[in-house]
C-alpha cells in the first residue's frame, strides 16, 4: 500500500496577499494509517527511525542534505511554519504573520516572549535577529554559507523586545516562506558563535534549538539519540500535538546498506525506514508496511549540462546527449508508480512549474547527426573523436539521490550508441562535493533540490547558489548573463504573477538552449510500521516527529 497526495490550490491571507500567495502546490503530507489514525495518542516509548546517510552540518543553512535536514526540522523552531499539506504559512515563534510594505523589501514580525532554548536561555528579540543576520550573509572567517532561501539581506533591526524586522536591497518576495524552512531554524546564542566544523558530526550535543527535541546523545556516523523536550509548548496552530513529543525519544540509526535497513524494517526491529529504494517496495508492502511517498515540490532529478566545458559549449552536443537518452526506459524499468516522468526541470507541483515535455523526445538518429555536424566523428572503437579528442565526458554519483549509480549506468550505456563515452566518478560524499564544484572534474551534474517556494529554481541554477550549471567565468561573471538575470528576478519580482512568468522563462531558457535534462519528479519514501501514528513531513519530505505515537 503505497500513500502519497495530490495538487491544490491556496493563498496566504492577510498583509502577504500581494506579494506573498501562493499558486499550484501540493501536500507531502500523506494521510494514511501511517500517518494518522483513530484513538488517543500514546505517551512514551522510543521511535526507531533508519537514515540512508550520516549528517554532515547541523547549521541550518547547510541542511538541505535530508540527513542534516532531519535533524534540524526536529531540533529548531522557525518564525513561520508553512502547513505541508496546503503549503500556507502561519505563526510559529512569530505571534502572526509579518507586516511587508509594498515591494517587499522589508519584514517586521512580532514575536512571542515564552519561548526558551533547550538550554534555558531566552528567545529573544536579540538573538532572532543574529539568527537571521548570520543566515542572511554567512561567515566566511568561520566557512558559514549564507543560506540560499534568503536574497539581498541587508539588515536586521530590534524595534522593541518583542519586535524585529528585516530589510532587503531588493525586492525579497521568498522571506517569509524562507523563514519558514529549516534553512532558518533558529539557534541560542551559544551555538551562533561556532564556526563550521563545530556544527558538524561529533557536535550534536552543542546544537542548542527551541524546536521539540534535543540530541541527547551521538556515535558519529552510526546513530544519534533525540529526547523529548519536557516544556516544548510553543507549537504552530495546526500541530496535531501542541505540547511535548508523544515518544520519550528517537534513536536515529545509520544504514547505509538497503538490504540491512529494509531487513531491519520488515524484520520489525525499526519503525521507519527513509528511502526505501523502488527495487525494495513490493518487499516492504508484502510484509504488511505502509509506504508513505512524500513530494518534494522543488527542482527534479536530473542532468545539469555543464555548458562552460569546452566539451559542451556547442549546443549540438548538449542537444545530442538530450536525445540519445531514453529517459522514459530508464525510469520504466528502475523505478516505481512513485517517480512520474520529469515534464520539465520543475516538478508539475513546484511553484512556477511550466510543461517542457516535448523537449527530451528519444532519438538516437538526431544524436547522430548532429554528433557528425558538430564534428564529432566515431573512433575505431565507436566513441567519437575530434582533432585527436575523445567525447569524453565525467558526471558524479548522486549519493543523496535514489539509484543515481543505476541511472548513470543506463545512460552511459545509452550515450555510447551515439559515440560518447561517460564516466561515473568514484568516491564517498566528501569527494563528490568537492569534485563537483571543478567542471574540469564533473563535467555533467546529477543532482535535484526540494523546496516550497518559486525560489527554488535559483536555488539549483544561480552562480550565487548551488550552481549546478557552473554558469561562471574565471572571474565569476555568468556566461550565460540572460539566464542568471532570470534567476535574479524569479527572486525578486514582488508579485505571483511576476514570479511566475519569470519561472516560467527560466524552464523556457533551459530547454531552448539544452542546459538539462530532468528524469523524474523525486519523493522522499518512507516505510512506516502499522503501529506508527502522527507520522508527518513537512513540505519538502523531511520528517516531523513531535506528533508521532507508538500504537500499542
Amino acid at each position: 500500500m503505497v500513500h502519497s497526495t495530490s495538487p491544490r490550490r491556496v493563498g496566504i491571507a492577510g498583509a502577504l496577499v500581494a506579494a506573498l500567495a501562493l499558486s499550484a502546490c501540493s501536500a507531502s503530507e500523506a494521510s494514511s494509517p501511517a500517518a494518522g489514525g483513530d484513538g488517543e495518542p500514546v505517551v512514551g516509548g522510543t521511535l526507531t527511525y533508519l537514515e540512508h546517510q550520516a549528517y554532515t552540518s547541523l547549521y541550518p543553512p547547510s541542511a538541505g542534505f535530508y540527513p542534516n535536514g532531519a535533524l534540524v526540522n526536529n531540533l529548531t523552531a522557525r518564525l513561520l511554519h508553512q502547513d505541508p499539506e496546503t503549503l500556507e504559512l502561519e505563526p510559529w515563534i512569530a505571534t502572526a504573520l509579518p507586516e511587508v510594505n509594498d515591494d517587499a523589501t522589508e519584514y517586521a514580525f512580532d514575536i512571542r516572549t515564552d519561548v526558551t532554548y533547550s538550554d534555558g536561555t531566552p528567545l529573544t528579540a536579540e538573538n532572532v535577529v543574529a539568527n537571521i543576520e548570520l543566515f542572511g550573509t554567512g561567515d566566511t572567517d568561520r566557512a558559514l554559507i549564507v543560506s540560499e532561501a534568503i536574497n539581498d539581506f541587508t539588515a536586521g533591526e530590534v524595534v522593541d523586545e518583542d519586535t524585529v524586522r528585516f530589510t532587503f536591497s531588493a525586492p525579497a518576495p521568498g522571506f517569509a516562506q524562507a523563514v519558514s524552512t529549516i534553512n532558518s531554524g533558529l539557534l541560542a546564542d551559544a551555538t551562533l558563535e561556532r564556526d563550521s566544523e563545530g556544527f558538524g558530526p561529533g557536535n550534536a550535543t552543542e546544537i542548542i534549538g527551541a524546536g521539540p527535541f534535543v540530541v541527547e546523545s551521538e556515535e558519529v556516523g552510526t546513530s544519534i539519540r533525540l529526547a523529548a523536550r519536557e516544556d516544548y509548548a510553543w507549537a504552530p496552530a495546526s500541530a496535531e500535538n501542541q505540547g511535548r513529543p508523544y515518544v520519550d525519544a528517537v534513536d536515529i540509526v545509520i544504514a547505509p546498506e538497503d538490504s540491512v535497513r529494509i531487513g531491519a524494517l520488515t524484520s520489525g526491529q525499526a519503525h521507519i525506514a527513509r528511502q526505501v529504494e523502488p527495487q525494495h517496495e513490493a518487499e516492504v508492502s508484502a510484509a504488511g508496511i505502509p509506504i508513505v511517498a512524500a513530494e518534494t515540490n522543488g527542482v527534479n532529478n536530473g542532468l545539469s549540462f555543464r555548458f562552460g566545458h569546452p566539451l559542451l559549449e556547442d549546443i549540438r552536443v548538449r542537444q545530442a546527449l538530450i536525445a540519445g537518452i531514453d529517459r522514459e526506459a530508464i525510469v520504466s524499468s528502475i523505478f516505481s508508480e512513485q517517480y512520474p516522468l520529469a515534464t520539465s526541470s520543475l516538478s508539475q507541483t513546484a511553484l512556477g512549474y511550466a510543461d517542457q515535455g516535448d523537449a527530451y523526445a528519444f532519438d538516437p538518429e538526431l544524436a547522430n547527426r548532429l554528433l557528425d555536424e558538430a564534428g564529432w566523428e566515431p573512433g575505431a572503437d565507436g566513441i567519437r573523436v575530434r582533432d585527436g579528442e575523445r567525447l569524453h565526458l565525467v558526471v558524479n554519483e548522486a549519493l543523496p539521490q535514489p539509484r543515481s549509480r543505476d541511472v548513470i549506468t543506463l545512460v552511459a550505456q545509452q550515450l555510447r550508441e551515439v559515440g560518447v563515452e561517460l564516466e561515473l566518478f568514484q568516491g564517498d560524499q566528501a569527494a563528490q562535493t568537492a569534485a563537483s564544484a571543478d567542471v574540469e572534474q564533473i563535467q555533467i551534474y546529477h543532482s535535484m533540490v526540494g523546496r516550497a517556494d518559486f525560489d527554488v529554481i535559483k536555488s539549483q541554477y544561480s552562480i550565487e547558489n548551488r550552481s549546478t550549471l557552473q554558469n561562471a567565468d574565471a572571474d565569476g561573471e555568468p556566461i550565460d548573463a540572460e539566464l542568471e538575470e532570470l534567476l535574479q528576478r524569479v527572486a525578486s519580482e514582488p508579485t505571483v504573477d511576476g514570479r511566475e512568468e519569470a519561472s516560467a522563462a527560466i524552464q523556457a531558457h533551459l530547454t531552448e538552449q539544452a542546459y538539462v535534462l530532468p528524469f523524474f519528479e523525486e519523493p522522499q519514501v518512507y516505510g512506516v510500521q502499522p503501529n506508527v501514528q502522527g507520522f508527518r513531513t513537512e513540505s519538502v519530505g523531511r520528517p516531523s516527529l513531535a506528533a508521532v505515537w507508538l500504537e500499542d
